[in-house]
């Protein structure tokens, strides 16, 4: 488990930054506001003139007047902006020149400039000031509201963006919204045992189909309680079931059942993407995808009390964990394409290890599981394609081979079964079936029950070193 955080240290609280840490504090005492002078606003009457801060660099000059104690003389050089020197012709510009030519004339503008520069250097220290002053307190405003929305606020959390719930049909949730209702949690009770599975509608009468494991515990006495996507439940009865494909179909009292339709897993390909649905360790309405990983995987769980089961299986990455089992692998059609029932576990690990889902299920192809499906409601009972010979167990070569010796009372090749016509005999070594090469025993099998009571099959057999090409058609099995 992950620390939860303590409290924090009032030290880490996010506290207004130092003003003089990014500007140097102004000192008022070093600026003066500059007041009109006496009397009179902008510009000063001639004569006169504002006296330049105290400590600058600037030094006073006497102001001299022409003639005498009148004012002095007002050149071109001091007219005010925007008044040309024709303009300036009036009263002051003959006093102006009526006054004597000579220093004071030219001494008396050198002042007026040099003042007239002094105020403008004036009004931009103060400007200057006031920025610097906005400044600092403008960040001292920022950092205050930056802390207070760290710490919370008293306003309004945003509205959300309104959403929508509708999805493409084609997407994963559209395809789970549409199977969902159709598929069902199995709960079984035996005489020492209880356990959950799933399944999904067959028929609208009521018919569910699920793997043979998953309801075997209840063949002999115990209860099934099928529940439904919203929750309802209903009694379910055994209608038939067979171990060597672990498939059975049950039954509940309900009509209009919604139905999963089945697709054609011949046509699946490695790479479609899939979805699994289920409910897995007992969760029910669980909805998981992947992609079909392979094709034709020999698979053989064992069932209860020592069935095998043999299942040409497509295998897919999709997560399936105990309680999938009997669900529907579906394509992007919505069409069961698979019946999830096996999982591939780390070597050295059982059940009762907690191993799940490693990236690695396995499901029944549907085009096997409408066969025996139709003759379950039919029988109660499904038929298995054979060819009539017993295996040797204990050859390790290429291919399979048929036993040397009867067994258990029975005779390596069956007396007037498919590989007795086609010529077969005791020792003969099958090495391919349709032309795919065999690489063990469980595969020949399952590749033989994946076809139907009265295919043709093609064997490629070898014996005394030489090979030879047998056609075949497929009995069904005597029990």
């Amino acid at each position: 488990m992950s620390e939860e955080p303590g409290r924090p240290d009032e030290r880490d609280r996010p506290q207004p930054p130092d003003p003089g840490a990014a500007t140097q504090p102004v000192d008022l005492g070093q600026t003066r506001p500059l007041q009109p002078p006496p009397g009179g606003p902008f510009p000063p009457p001639a004569g006169q003139a504002y006296p330049p801060p105290p400590g600058g660099p600037f030094t006073p000059a006497p102001v001299e007047a022409g003639g005498g104690d009148g004012p002095g003389p007002h050149t071109p050089s001091s007219s005010s902006p925007g008044q040309s020197a024709s303009q300036g012709a009036g009263p002051q510009m003959s006093a102006a020149h009526g006054a004597a030519p000579g220093p004071a004339t030219a001494g008396s503008a050198g002042v007026r400039g040099t003042r007239s520069g002094s105020l403008v250097a004036a009004v931009i220290g103060g400007a200057l000031a006031v920025a610097l002053i906005a400044g600092v307190f403008g960040g001292l405003t920022g950092a205050l509201v930056a802390s207070r929305s760290t710490r919370g606020g008293s306003g309004p959390l945003p509205v959300p963006v309104p959403g929508s719930t509708a999805r493409d049909k084609g997407s994963v949730a559209g395809i789970a919204a549409e199977a969902l209702p159709g598929v069902v949690t199995i709960k079984v009770k035996g005489a020492d045992s209880t356990g959950t599975g799933s399944g999904f509608v067959l028929k609208p009468e009521g018919y569910i189909l699920t793997n043979n494991h998953v309801v075997a515990g209840a063949a002999q006495g115990g209860t099934i309680t099928v529940e439904f996507s919203n929750g309802t439940t209903e009694a379910a009865r055994i209608v038939g079931r067979d171990a060597s494909y672990d498939l059975a179909v049950i039954k509940v009292g309900r009509t209009g059942l919604p139905v999963l339709p089945l697709g054609a897993s011949s046509s699946v390909v490695v790479g479609d993407p899939v979805i699994a649905v289920g409910a897995p360790l007992g969760l029910d309405s669980t909805v998981t995808s992947g992609i079909v990983s392979a094709l034709n995987r020999p698979v053989t769980p064992g069932g209860e009390a020592g069935d095998q089961s043999f299942i040409n299986a497509i295998q897919t990455d999709a997560a399936i964990n105990p309680g999938n089992s009997g669900g529907p692998l579906l394509d992007m059609s919505g069409r069961v394409i698979g019946i999830n029932s096996a999982i591939a576990q780390v070597p050295g690990s059982g059940a009762g290890n907690g191993s799940g889902n490693i990236g690695v299920g396995f499901a029944i192809p549907s085009d096997q599981a409408r066969k025996t499906a139709d003759q379950l409601i039919s029988t109660g009972k499904a038929s298995h394609p054979v060819i009539g010979v017993m295996l040797d167990t204990t050859y390790e070569g290429n291919g399979v081979r048929i036993a040397t010796a009867a067994r258990g009372g029975s005779d390596p090749v069956t007396k007037g079964g498919p590989a007795d016509k086609a010529g077969l005999k005791a020792g003969d070594i099958i090495l391919k079936l349709d032309g795919r090469t065999i690489l063990g025993a469980d595969q020949f099998i399952v590749g033989i029950r994946a076809k139907s009571v009265g295919d043709t099959v093609e064997l490629t057999v070898r014996r005394g070193g030489a090979d030879r090409t047998v056609r075949m058609t497929l009995q069904a099995a005597t029990d």
